[in-house]
């Protein structure tokens, strides 16, 4: 019989262990017509992406829900890979050529292509060995890659049922406009953040007799309406007219017009429209018929629209000039400090231009329909529940969705002649399936689809989840997911938003470092307690290292006991070759059921059946943090401080019994310590599988791997 060090040493376990998973192909299931799958595909990290702290809780939550799915017996299967990330990757190799003196446009598109292939080569699986470290036990074999050649098949056979079916269409129409990136994105891509800002009060002209309040008082030279709501009684005389302005220069026919969305107590009340430069006031155009005049260009200079004084300038530069030119001509009435959102790129964080542009939409009426109806019928729910409404929202009142982009990384839309790529989430939104075999009826695609649950974020609702549904029912006719799990976002400890650039993020790595897999792991579940903004502290990482050496010494307590107790109490012990059958006292660990033999055995037992009713119970609702506490406080306080401090040790190691209660054993904290290192195994994978090859070397147990060990059932 072993004895174990008095601290686990993570540094030691941590690769050995993974290693071992591998080789054994612990992570691959088998295909067993007789049972239903349980199959998570993983949310695809960018090719450019490096494990962030919200990819370290995420994929903690999928591993626990895979490791105590595979536990139970059920073929289980977690499918990774990554994604191409068009505009993101295509702005690393930029910037990387930039260091070089070279630009894309140097290139040519063939070569710079080949310059993107050559950068995923090299760095694209950087985020793969980063969750190997974490612990993810994907099935590495069906590793898939967004821009890999079957899944690119299976993007070109969606775009032509979409194109067959009258779904997509080519038009002009208001997009976001990323004067940085040079594309467009669609409404999900287009990030607000909160600033400082200043509105502004004007006329246009002293002819004109409405006051309107604007933050960007250079996009008013695209003016052809004013809005206002049809129960302000203010300017219920004004509704339907025309007026010629002159504003700073150039001359507009300005259509004041009701709309029911203005808000009255906002600015004036009154809104200076400008359909080529916003998509709200695009629409209330289409609806006015008013005219359509483009101010700022796709570099974000204004146009020769704009008149001869701001031809040219850029959209800053002639922001100034009109206020300039406001206040000279007496037209200024006041200015207010406010906070307000601007519309940013969500790849480089520059200022969108709303504009007129070309583009390929995909039409989502009809689409739209049976994803609504999949998440109303409850075939898909969504937990917590209150995201179920942001989805149905959001689907009910959808736009067509822009699915061309101006970049060259990418799926070329598969029209002759064609340069642009689709959007990034046109190929992602086909993940459950594409990376199942599809359009190919696969064995894979054919057991393992529908897939069981999605793990994912509240900002990809949108962009994501949205979109799988209504394309696994367009083209699989079947729901992709069952389940939805939209887990928290991770906040620093001063609740700000995690950046690495802006110094408030944190490295998940350092933390692996620091304390462990396991250690990191197990913080991040305990602290996933329900919030949806998640305060990071890195004192519950440091509390995780201090319940895994625990863990730890509660085994090494236990082996020294056996090594060192006869069942006589003479310390004479159990010998290394003897059959744990044959132990007096001491029953097979792996017994279905464990009678107690004291007054403190009937507790412990009695507890542990609760914490095993109570983990199930709590991971099937997704409440991993409760699961992390109930384990929490079963191991360290019912089993440590009172079962095993309650059984004083004398000198020679055996445990006192208690008056009247007879000759102790072993079996029942045997029993206790092998169940709990089960229950725990999803959370802290490395080091109860460590503490189990021990307790397997020593023939404690039977089963080879924990892994793949029998999940606990509660005894009745």
């Amino acid at each position: 019989m072993q004895e174990l060090p008095s601290n686990y040493n993570y540094k030691e376990t941590e690769d050995k262990i993974y290693a071992l998973w591998e080789e054994a192909g612990a992570f691959k299931p088998v295909i067993d017509p007789n049972q239903k799958p349980y199959t998570i595909v993983i949310p695809p990290p960018n090719v450019t992406g490096s494990l962030h702290m919200g990819h370290a809780l995420n994929n903690t939550i999928q591993d626990i829900l895979i490791r105590r799915s595979r536990m139970r017996g059920v073929p289980t299967l977690w499918i990774p890979g990554t994604d191409h990330a068009g505009i993101a990757t295509q702005n690393v190799v930029e910037k990387k050529l930039a260091k070089e003196g070279k630009t894309r446009q140097e290139l040519g598109r063939e070569e710079f292509t080949k310059e993107v292939w050559d950068w995923v080569d090299q760095y694209g699986n950087t985020i793969i060995g980063q969750l190997k470290k974490m612990g993810c036990s994907c099935d590495w074999s069906r590793q898939r890659f967004t821009m890999d050649e079957g899944y690119s098949e299976a993007v070109k056979v969606a775009f032509k049922n979409y194109y067959d079916k009258g779904y997509i269409y080519q038009g002009e129409r208001v997009i976001n406009w990323c004067t940085r990136c040079q594309t467009a994105l669609s409404d999900i891509e287009v990030e607000h953040i909160d600033q400082n800002a200043k509105l502004y009060f004007f006329k246009y002209d002293k002819n004109f007799p409405i006051t309107i309040a604007t933050t960007r008082p250079e996009t008013k030279l695209g003016d052809t309406g004013v809005a206002v709501n049809p129960k302000d009684k203010r300017y219920q005389d004004y509704i339907g007219k025309t007026f010629k302005v002159n504003f700073c220069g150039v001359d507009r026919e300005i259509r004041v017009f009701a709309d029911i969305s203005i808000d009255i107590t906002f600015g004036t009340g009154a809104v200076g429209v400008t359909p080529a430069h916003s998509l709200v006031d695009y629409e209330m155009a289409e609806k006015n018929g008013l005219d359509i005049i483009k101010v700022i260009d796709q570099y974000g200079k204004m146009t020769k629209e704009a008149g001869t004084e701001f031809e040219g300038l850029k959209a800053t530069e002639a922001q100034a000039k009109v206020i300039e030119m406001l206040e000279k001509a007496g037209l200024m009435e006041k200015v207010e400090e406010i906070q307000n959102a601007i519309s940013v790129c969500y790849r480089c964080n520059r200022p969108i231009e709303p504009q007129p542009s070309k583009q390929w939409f995909l039409k989502m009426s009809e689409l739209a329909k049976p994803a609504i109806e999949a998440v109303k019928s409850g075939q898909i729910k969504f937990t917590p529940d209150r995201w179920t409404k942001v989805y149905l929202d959001w689907m009910e009142n959808l736009r067509d969705w822009c699915i061309s982009r101006q970049i060259w990384w990418g799926h070329t839309i598969p029209i002759e002649g064609e340069t642009d790529v689709l959007d990034t989430w046109f190929s992602s939104a086909l993940w459950p399936f594409a990376t199942l075999g599809w359009p190919n009826k696969t064995e894979d695609l054919k057991y393992f689809y529908p897939t069981t649950t999605l793990s994912t974020a509240r900002d990809i609702i949108y962009l994501w989840v949205a979109r799988m549904i209504f394309s696994g029912l367009e083209f699989t006719n079947e729901i992709p997911f069952s389940q939805v799990y939209i887990h928290p976002t991770v906040f620093n400890k001063e609740g700000k938003r995690m950046s690495k650039s802006l110094g408030t993020g944190v490295d998940p790595l350092e933390l692996i470092e620091k304390y462990g897999a396991d250690a990191t792991r197990f913080g991040l579940t305990y602290i996933n307690t329900g919030i949806q903004d998640l305060k990071f502290d890195e004192e519950a990482i440091g509390a995780g290292k201090k319940f895994a050496n625990k863990l730890w010494n509660i085994t090494r307590f236990m082996l020294m006991s056996i090594c060192h107790s006869g069942p006589d109490g003479s310390g004479t012990g159990i010998q290394e070759n003897d059959n744990l059958d044959s132990r007096s006292g001491c029953q097979p660990v792996w017994n279905d059921k464990m009678e107690p033999r004291t007054e403190a055995d009937k507790i412990i037992l009695e507890k542990l059946n609760a914490v095993i009713k109570s983990t199930d119970k709590n991971l099937d609702e997704f409440k991993f943090g409760q699961a992390a506490h109930d384990l929490y406080d079963f191991v360290w306080h019912d089993l440590a401080d009172v079962y095993i401090e309650e059984s004083k040790v004398t000198a020679n190691g055996h445990p006192e019994p208690k008056s009247g209660e007879g000759t102790p054993d072993f079996s029942v904290l045997l029993y206790v310590i092998v169940t709990s290192i089960k229950l725990l195994h999803p959370i802290m994978p490395f080091v109860t599988e460590e503490i189990w090859q021990k307790l397997y070397e020593d023939k404690l147990v039977d089963e080879r791997m924990l892994i793949t060990a029998k999940w606990p059932k509660a005894q009745e």
